[in-house]
């Protein structure tokens, strides 16, 4: 189990966290949203919870809890400038297909519910 942070996007997501000294990581997990099924959810993690598996990479901590953990697992957190635009995007290899605006996906798991 991983998940991984390029190196853009562990550079920001330092950033966020040398700015607030109450976070203690990442929070990575997944909701349900969107047209199919379900949609990312980052933020600054300021705790951790008994049911969350915590993976470190050069010194940030990035926390999942265990419902989204099975959806999220093998991701690739990277963070892209386009323009005026910068985003965090995610190559997620448990994605079997995703809604048009891209905001969020569904897992084969799903498609077979």
């Amino acid at each position: 189990m991983s998940i991984h942070l390029a190196p853009a996007a562990l550079e920001r997501v330092k950033g966020f966290l040398s700015a607030d000294a109450s976070a203690v990581g990442l929070r990575f997990g997944v909701r349900r949203t969107g047209c199919s099924g379900w949609g990312y959810h980052v933020d600054l993690a300021r705790g951790r919870d008994d049911d969350d598996t915590v993976f470190e990479q050069d010194g940030v901590r990035i926390l999942v809890d265990a419902d989204s953990l099975a959806l999220v697992d093998g991701t690739r957190i990277d963070f892209v400038k386009q323009g005026l635009n910068e985003q965090f995007v995610f190559e997620n290899p448990n994605v079997a297909a995703e809604c048009g605006c891209g905001e969020s996906f569904t897992t084969d798991e799903d498609r077979a519910a």
